[in-house]
């Protein structure tokens, strides 16, 4: 019993320290929440830069923007009915009608869209997911609140990419299997990756193109055409990062901030340095003849 207890207490800390907010933050354009919900679809995946000191560690040892993910789940829960509706409406309110599911180190959580109006945001969509997957990808996601943050994933998911570099490509996909091993146990990727394998939408596939037999002859063509096929292996769960999601071929990113609409025009945009070099150049020129009238 003491040493669960230990662990629980250094969860607890490594948590506390993990979760402190960073002390600046630039959001680089002010997110229109009401566009945003708008343009959400279930199923799409939401890119988020995160604010707190381990999304600092996650972006530097990724490389990239993006240290966290969510799944949108929109109005699913108050649909559904049951305790989780009464939950939802009880603490979110109207917001209940826009939810991601995300895993936070407090474990997976429904929380509101828009918890992240003041983040940089990147939408992107599922190509040409079909119905019955969305519905089955769902019923997965939302089964999935309760379960615990996989924080042994995190140190060794930091560990692999510190020495991912030095590691032989032969022996990278079997050595990378991350985690607790425990079923209930994910982070905010391998959650969304896990429910996406399930189904069988690809993330970020290992892709392997192959040269089949030359094919038949076709008219006004010289030669024959090479056919040529792929072989898809599947990449664990536990080691995809946010930046996958942003990376893949299979995911649309979908703008929702300026140019969704047609009003955007850069040809109407004042820049502040124009305005300053016309200001200056006014000032600078001669005083013009003037014409005194009695």
């Amino acid at each position: 019993m003491a040493i669960f207890g230990l662990r629980a207490w250094i969860r607890k800390r490594v948590t506390r320290f993990l979760t402190q907010p960073i002390g600046h933050y630039d959001q680089h354009y002010r997110t229109d929440m009401a566009l945003l919900k708008r343009r959400m679809k279930k199923g799409d995946v939401l890119l988020v830069e995160g604010d707190q000191r381990v999304s600092s560690v996650i972006k530097y040892l990724t490389q990239s923007s993006w240290s966290h993910a969510a799944i949108y789940v929109g109005d699913e829960l108050v649909r559904r009915g049951g305790p989780l509706k009464a939950l939802a409406v009880e603490h979110f309110g109207a917001e209940a009608d826009h939810l991601v599911v995300e895993a936070l180190m407090d474990g997976v959580v429904a929380s509101p869209l828009v918890k992240y109006a003041e983040h940089n945001v990147r939408l992107c969509r599922p190509h040409k997911l079909r119905g019955v997957h969305k519905k089955e990808l769902l019923d997965e996601t939302i089964a999935s609140i309760g379960m615990r943050y996989d924080l042994r994933n995190v140190l060794d998911l930091a560990f692999h990419l510190l020495v991912a570099s030095v590691m032989p490509q032969r022996y990278r996909r079997d050595a990378l299997r991350f985690g607790s091993g425990y079923s209930g146990d994910v982070i905010c990727t391998s959650l969304i990756g896990r429910v996406f394998h399930r189904v069988g939408f690809p993330v970020l596939p290992e892709v392997i193109f192959q040269e089949d037999e030359p094919g038949p002859r076709r008219f006004l063509h010289f030669g024959r055409r090479t056919r040529r096929s792929a072989i898809y292996r599947r990449r664990d769960p536990t080691v995809l990062m946010p930046r996958d999601f942003d990376l893949s071929p299979y995911f649309e990113v979908v703008k929702f901030n300026v140019i969704c609409g047609r009003g955007f025009d850069y040809a109407q945009i004042e820049w502040e340095e124009d305005s300053e070099q016309a200001t200056s150049e006014a000032s600078e020129e001669p005083p013009g003849d003037r014409v005194e009238t009695a």
